[in-house]
């Protein structure tokens, strides 16, 4: 019976250490994710309200102009930048992450796949890893970008996608990533990274009617890759703060389960122990007996 006592209490032991980890995780984690949170919150109307100049733009322009970036051509090469993690430990994240992207190979860029015509280019060491591994087209040159996150890394990685695509080397480029909601909350979303859209149109919303200055061409020739770069810049901060999100959430249900399973332990060791009194204090009683008798 004292082996069965051992075993119960160094497991209380072992799962008090692993909570203690946790609650520290957690700890580091919501301290983390109170400046990711600014970052984004700051960084998000400012993207949305330029790319949806930048959409208007394309949208009104006459024709007249070369918008490299944002022509349409038959869709025979792909690359998809995936935004996932450099660490574990944040519950299904970067598996969601990783899934979405299949799926979107799988469906939305299904005969591009089947000829091989379909790579990655993964900003995160978990995403690196899976790729790799798995034997996809990878470009492996940006996948450390959260190793002091800066938006100058960003735009390199940004600028290859561009120049790819301007090359005519890829034809379309999305963008998968989580988009913060609150800690515990995040959406995986896809986007379009190029070709640039177009505004869907509306009859209620008018063309906005711009004065260039100098002219259109020029401005629009500079504007272009800084907004997109901005954009890329903008999804990086949002997988950022949804992975301490995650990973915050997913250590506090690991303490409460820790919590639980201790409960149970401690249940189970008192009840080995009440048995272990019985069998002693049985065997004392029998042998009194035994000598009186």
């Amino acid at each position: 019976m004292s082996g069965a006592l051992k075993e119960v209490r160094n497991r209380i032991k072992s799962v008090q250490s692993t909570q203690q980890i946790t609650k520290a995780m957690k700890m580091v984690s919501a301290a983390k994710l109170r400046r990711a949170q600014d970052a984004i919150t700051q960084m998000r109307p400012y993207a949305q309200k330029l790319q949806e100049m930048l959409s208007n733009i394309v949208s009104s322009s006459d024709g007249n102009i070369s918008l490299d970036l944002a022509t349409e051509r038959p869709v025979e090469k792909v690359m998809i930048i995936v935004v996932t993690s450099d660490r574990g430990l944040c519950g299904g994240y970067n598996s969601n992450l990783i899934k979405l992207a299949k799926q979107i190979m799988r469906e939305k860029y299904a005969q591009q796949a089947a000829k091989g015509n379909v790579q990655f280019l993964p900003i995160g060491k978990k995403g690196f890893e899976h790729f790799t591994k798995n034997g996809f087209k990878v470009v492996d040159a940006y996948w450390d970008i959260f190793h002091g996150l800066s938006f100058e890394k960003v735009q390199a990685a940004a600028r290859y996608a561009m120049d790819k695509f301007a090359a005519k080397e890829v034809d379309a480029i999305d963008v998968v990533y989580s988009e913060f909601k609150n800690a515990a909350t995040q959406r995986f979303v896809t986007e379009q990274f190029l070709p640039v859209q177009k505004m869907a149109d509306s009859g209620s919303k008018k063309k906005s009617d711009f004065i260039f200055e100098p002219n259109q061409e020029v401005l629009i020739t500079e504007l272009m890759p800084k907004i997109l770069n901005t954009q890329l810049y903008k999804s990086v901060l949002d997988a950022n703060a949804s992975e301490h999100g995650a990973r915050m959430t997913a250590m506090d249900k690991a303490s409460d389960n820790a919590n639980e399973l201790l409960k149970t332990l401690k249940i189970s060791y008192n009840r080995a122990r009440q048995a272990a009194i019985t069998t002693e204090l049985t065997e004392i009683v029998s042998g009194a007996a035994a000598l009186q008798g």
